[in-house]
């Protein structure tokens, strides 16, 4: 599976905040991708610089998609809150009003 679509879910819809987040999360990775074949192809594919940006960039892309998850688990916290307290309400409520 490509990394692309690794956190990708077509049949669950999504808010907005975690739809753009997952968007920002992609190109990120797409742009340290890039970046980093073209210094390997200045520098070499094995040699120490072409390791260092191999690395530097999984560190980078790893942390994108640390801060991705905790903006989606956020950007769902207040909905959850919403719909447990409205399914509490209704729970409470006397049928007979």
């Amino acid at each position: 599976m490509s990394e692309e679509n690794k956190h990708h879910h077509p049949k669950k819809k999504d808010n907005f905040v975690k739809n753009t987040s997952r968007e920002v999360t992609d190109a990120f990775g797409n742009t340290v991708d890039s970046a980093g074949r073209i210094v390997k192809s200045v520098s070499g594919e094995g040699g120490l610089v072409g390791k260092a940006t191999d690395t530097s960039g999984r560190i980078l892309k790893g942390t994108a998609g640390k801060a991705n998850q905790v903006i989606g688990k956020s950007s769902e916290a207040p909905g959850n809150l919403y719909r447990k307290a409205r399914g509490t309400r209704k729970k409470n409520e006397d049928p007979k009003e």
